[in-house]
């Protein structure tokens, strides 16, 4: 199966998972699924000081910046194969 069918088919099995992952894991799925599809981060920060989950998530998607949409989808696979098996 080709990265982007395995990618598709990991987005489609992270929504049913048994256990819903830490917070952690979510900000990490999030950072690595938009590194698949858009790249590097260009958006501006959000400019409410008080929206910690918009703030959280720009950063942890920021700091993927430079890694390869396929390296990102592989990885993004990896862990959702990971909390499948848990």
């Amino acid at each position: 199966m080709e990265l982007k069918a395995l990618f598709e088919q990991a987005t489609l099995d992270s929504k049913t998972l048994s256990e819903k992952p830490s917070n952690e894991t979510l900000l990490q799925l999030y950072s690595l699924y938009k590194q698949s599809v858009e790249g590097d981060n260009t958006t501006e920060p959000p400019s409410n000081p008080f929206d910690f989950v918009a703030k959280a998530k720009h950063e942890a998607w920021s700091a993927l910046k430079g890694k390869s949409r396929d390296e990102a989808m592989q990885e993004y696979i990896k862990l959702v194969d990971k909390l499948k098996s848990n």
